[in-house]
C-alpha cells in the first residue's frame, strides 16, 4: 500500500491510496480533482473510488467534477451526511476493498458533522494500517463541534479512533499542526513530547514539508483532546470527567487567539 498526499486549496490535504500489485487507487476528499488525477497519472494509477469524509465543500466539493473526469468512479460517503455526488452510502462497519490487498473499513466519527466517516485502511500484513480522519482528528487537535456534542467527539476520538492499533498512521484533512501544538502547550506546558513535536513541525513547515502522517500512539502522547482520560489533564482544566475536559479544552481552543 502506497499513500501520496496532495496539498489542495490553502491548507487542505487530499490523498491517493494505491494498491501496488494492481495499481488501483482511491482518492480521499479530492476537492481539486485535476491535481488528484495528475498524481494518479504520474504514478500510473487507475482511480476506482472516492472516499469522502464529510459533506463540507472543501472535502466533497470536487466529487461531481471527478465523476465527469473518471466515468464510472464510485463515490463513497456517510449515509446521513448528504455528501455531494455520493454514489455509495456507507455506515459504521461497512467494508470496501481496493485492488488485491487493500481493505477499507468505514468508521462513523460524528461531531464535526453528524455523518462524518473516518476510513481505516489495511494493506499487506507487514504494513502499518492507516486512518483518514478528515476533520474529526487533526494532528494534535480536533474539528470544531459544528453538528455534534462533546460526548460524540469523545466517543469518536477516544473510543473509536483511540482503540485503533497504536502504529496506525493518521492522515487528516488540514495542515494545522503547528498551531495545534502551540495550543496544546497552553494546556500541558511541561509535556516534553509536545515541545519536541512542535519544534519538528515548525522545521517541516519552514522546509515546505507536510507534518502528516502522525500515529495513534503519537496522538495519545501529544493531542490534548485524546488525553482527556488522564486525571492529571482533567485537573489542569478544572474538570472531573473526560467529556467535561474535552468540552472545556474545545471551548478554550475556540477562543484562543494563538
Amino acid at each position: 500500500m502506497k499513500i501520496y498526499h496532495i496539498p489542495c486549496l490553502q491548507d487542505n490535504y487530499s490523498y491517493l491510496i494505491v494498491d501496488e500489485s494492481t495499481k488501483e487507487g482511491a482518492a480521499v476528499d479530492p476537492v481539486e480533482p485535476q491535481k488528484v488525477l495528475e498524481a494518479a497519472n504520474c504514478h500510473g494509477v487507475n482511480l476506482k473510488l472516492v472516499l469522502t469524509t464529510h459533506h463540507h465543500w472543501d472535502h466533497a466539493g470536487g466529487n461531481e467534477e471527478i465523476k465527469k473526469l473518471v466515468p464510472g468512479i464510485k463515490v463513497y460517503g456517510g449515509s446521513i451526511d448528504n455528501v455531494k455526488g455520493c454514489t455509495n452510502q456507507v455506515e459504521n462497519g461497512d467494508k470496501v476493498s481496493l485492488g488485491a490487498d487493500i481493505n477499507i473499513l468505514s468508521l462513523h466519527t460524528p461531531c464535526h458533522t453528524k455523518g462524518h466517516i473516518s476510513y481505516y485502511v489495511t494493506g499487506k500484513e507487514n504494513e502499518n494500517p492507516a486512518v483518514f480522519t478528515g476533520d474529526t482528528l487533526f494532528i494534535a487537535g480536533c474539528g470544531r463541534f459544528f453538528e455534534g456534542t462533546a460526548e460524540q467527539m469523545y466517543e469518536s476520538l477516544c473510543v473509536t479512533l483511540g482503540s485503533l492499533p497504536k502504529p496506525t498512521q493518521v492522515y487528516c484533512g488540514h495542515e494545522y499542526t503547528v498551531k495545534n501544538l502551540q495550543f496544546a502547550l497552553t494546556i500541558e506546558p511541561n509535556n516534553s513530547r509536545i515541545q519536541e513535536k512542535l519544534e519538528w513541525a515548525q522545521k517541516q513547515n519552514q522546509d515546505g514539508q507536510p507534518t502528516i502522517p502522525s500515529t495513534i500512539e503519537e496522538e495519545m502522547e501529544t493531542n490534548p483532546f485524546m488525553r482527556v482520560d488522564l486525571p492529571e489533564l482533567q485537573e489542569k482544566v478544572g474538570c472531573k470527567s473526560p467529556v467535561e475536559a474535552l468540552r472545556e479544552i474545545r471551548k478554550r481552543k475556540d477562543n484562543w487567539k494563538g
